[in-house]
C-alpha cells in the first residue's frame, strides 16, 4: 500500500481515554487532518491495515498493554511515519525506548494539539534545549504516584491504600481534593 499526497494529512491516535481521544481528533480534523482513532492495541492492529498514516499520536499506556508496541508497528510499515509518544507515566526508560523503536517526539500529559504538531514539526534534536531539574512539587510528585498505583490496582481504592502503605480513608481523602479526570 503505498501513500499518496492525501495520506500524508493522515493521523492515527492511539488513545484509550475516550474522552481525550475525541478532543484530540476534532482538535486535529479542525487543522484539516483525517483522523482515524483507535483505543486498543487490537483495535489498532485492525486498523492499520486499512490505513497507512503520515502522523501518529501513542498513548504509552493501553490499558494493560503497551503502546511501544504500536510505535514499533507503526515504525516498520514506514519508517517516514511522524510518531508522538504521549505518557502520563514519563521516564527515561520509556522515552529511550520509544525513540529507539522508531518514535519521532516524546511528550508528557497534558499535551495539547498545539505541543503534538509542533512535535510532528521537530525532525531533529535540539543543542539549545534547557538542562536541569525539572520543577516538581512534592504535592504533584505524591499524587502522580497515587494516581499511577491507583491505575495499577484498577481503581480500587482499598487496593491501592494498601500498596501505598496508608490508610484507606487517609487516600480517600487525597484524591477528594484533587478530583480523577
Amino acid at each position: 500500500m503505498e501513500r499518496v499526497a492525501d495520506d500524508e494529512r493522515c493521523l492515527l491516535i492511539v488513545e484509550d481515554d475516550a474522552s481525550f481521544a475525541r478532543t484530540l481528533a476534532r482538535s486535529f480534523e479542525r487543522r484539516g487532518y483525517r483522523v482515524h482513532v483507535a483505543s486498543s492495541v487490537p483495535a489498532f492492529d485492525a486498523l492499520l491495515g486499512t490505513i497507512r498514516p503520515g502522523y501518529a499520536v501513542v498513548d504509552l499506556k493501553l490499558g494493560s498493554g503497551s503502546g511501544l508496541s504500536c510505535v514499533r508497528a507503526l515504525h516498520e510499515r514506514d519508517p517516514a511515519t511522524k510518531i508522538v509518544v504521549l505518557t502520563g507515566y514519563a521516564s527515561i526508560a520509556t522515552a529511550v525506548e520509544a525513540i529507539k523503536l522508531g518514535a519521532s517526539h516524546y511528550l508528557p500529559k497534558p499535551a495539547n494539539s498545539d505541543d503534538i504538531e509542533a512535535a510532528f514539526g521537530k525532525g531533529e534534536g535540539d543543542v539549545e534545549a534547557p538542562i536541569g531539574a525539572r520543577a516538581t512539587s512534592l504535592k504533584t510528585l505524591e499524587w502522580e504516584r497515587i494516581h499511577e498505583t491507583l491505575a495499577d490496582s484498577g481503581f480500587n481504592v482499598s487496593e491501592t491504600a494498601r500498596r501505598l502503605g496508608m490508610h484507606r480513608r487517609t487516600l480517600a481523602r487525597k484524591l477528594e481534593k484533587r478530583p480523577l479526570r
